[in-house]
């Protein structure tokens, strides 16, 4: 018999206790995050394949590549460098026998807490969302060709970096993979997803761990390797143990200053009004004014370097430059910060926020965490007074005025947010995989 682990193995209270003491709480969060119970196999089994290059079309990129517990689940740069490069973090380098043809547009988000049911929305634009109203009930890019098979968004938001050339899968004919992208053919019988569960298929310990999930008898689909991942991300890195909680449940006090930050937090400073509940996100999409990097996000007919948020999902025009709340757990390690890796620390985040026009218009450069990448041309968007203008005219903030001590409360505020068990790991990395390519530490 397997034994499922739930919410409780994390040490978390129950949802009654913590309504209890919530009820003479001025903060009003709403009911605690649920989490699915995961299955110990499918955890170890999505472990493995997550710190696993095979999943990319050149077999050198895995999921940690953009992804690494070193650096809170990211990868400590503005904009990720994927397939065409070798290292870790700001120490990735470019393969000069491969270069990417651009830098991954958006900043690599942290993966806290995507494992919480509430949690419906993926990726900076919300492209990928629950909706009751589509097949299987998630809504893609992919439409009606959206694969049936996942069990949440946080296993159907892994059917997108393996298809990115700059990201897993390898530019036009270097790989069958990449191959089967470009020519569109992605959920299709022998396409790209396909022919990556068919790689993993292939691998005896890979089968035989599927084999007690799925049965012998049944086919590895790429399905199963999203739910398997997100089994994995769902136990390594739900945070819901930070002081934060152990205060608002009533177990410890903050610390002086993080107590001035909270107040802040849901008070003056209007912070909660976005960054709501138990894990300080309403997944609504929002324009802050943020100076935007890199190569933007463009069709291929398109020649612009802007990327336009949300607005190229819906396209609605009134969506141009906002991007989804991100949840705040474990934030101060997960720099840097905004959609485009814009801001290098926390209080430069922060302050941006109490004045997004004047921060987009004196952004300084420097901050940008940039490996060289010979021909990018990072700074298009912010050279062009016009583009500059077109993103503050978008902004949704109004200006708040903070002092020096309040800034420093508001980030002791936010350290609270922290779970150390969860920054130091369950699983942990593996000290190899089951494809024998090399594991990234």
């Amino acid at each position: 018999m397997r034994v499922f682990l739930t919410s409780c193995f994390f040490g978390a209270t129950s949802l009654a206790a913590a309504s209890a003491v919530l009820a003479d709480d001025p903060l009003s969060l709403g009911p605690r995050p649920v989490f699915a119970p995961v299955d110990p196999l499918a955890a170890e089994l999505g472990q493995l394949l997550f710190y696993d290059p095979i999943l990319s079309g050149n077999k050198e990129v895995s999921c940690a590549s953009c992804h690494h517990p070193r650096f809170g689940t990211g990868d400590g740069l503005s904009l990720s460098i994927g397939d065409g490069a070798t290292g870790l973090g700001p120490n990735r380098v470019i393969d000069p026998d491969n270069p990417p043809e651009q830098r991954i547009p958006r900043n690599a988000p942290g993966l806290w807490n995507l494992g919480a049911r509430s949690m419906e929305v993926m990726f900076h634009d919300g492209r990928l969302e629950a909706d009751p109203t589509y097949g299987g009930g998630i809504r893609t890019p992919l439409g009606g060709d959206m694969a049936a098979g996942f069990d949440s968004v946080l296993s159907a938001q892994a059917m997108f970096p393996v298809l990115s050339p700059d990201e897993m899968a390898g530019h036009y004919s270097e790989n069958e993979i990449s191959r089967a992208v470009r020519l569109g053919q992605l959920s299709h019988r022998g396409g790209a997803w396909d022919l990556i569960a068919a790689r993993v298929a292939e691998i005896p310990e890979y089968r035989a761990g599927f084999d007690a999930l799925i049965g012998s008898d049944a086919e590895i689909k790429f399905t199963d390797v999203g739910n398997v991942l997100a089994a994995f991300i769902r136990f390594e890195w739900q945070a819901m143990d930070s002081p934060f909680d152990r205060a608002v449940q009533g177990e410890a006090d903050l610390p002086e200053a993080a107590q001035r930050g909270r107040a802040l937090f849901y008070g003056a400073a209007g912070c909660s009004s976005c960054h709501a509940g138990w894990l300080q996100t309403d997944n609504r999409f929002y324009s802050i004014a943020m100076p935007q990097l890199g190569p933007g996000k463009a069709a291929r007919f398109e020649d612009h370097a802007r990327d336009e948020g949300r607005a190229r999902v819906t396209g609605l025009a009134e969506d141009a430059n906002r991007f989804r709340t991100p949840s705040l757990r474990n934030v101060t390690e997960t720099a840097p910060y905004g959609h485009s890796g814009a801001f290098a620390t926390l209080e430069a985040m922060v302050r941006h926020h109490l004045d997004p026009v004047g921060g987009l218009y004196n952004y300084d450069r420097g901050q940008a965490v940039l490996p060289e990448l010979q021909g990018a041309d990072d700074w298009r968007i912010l050279d062009d007074p016009n583009e500059i203008d077109r993103i503050a005219a978008s902004n949704d903030l109004s200006p708040t005025v903070l002092g020096d001590a309040d800034v420093a409360d508001l980030i002791a505020f936010l350290e609270a947010l922290t779970d150390p068990s969860a920054v130091a790991g369950r699983l942990g990395v593996p000290d190899q995989v089951p494809s024998g390519l090399p594991v990234e530490r």
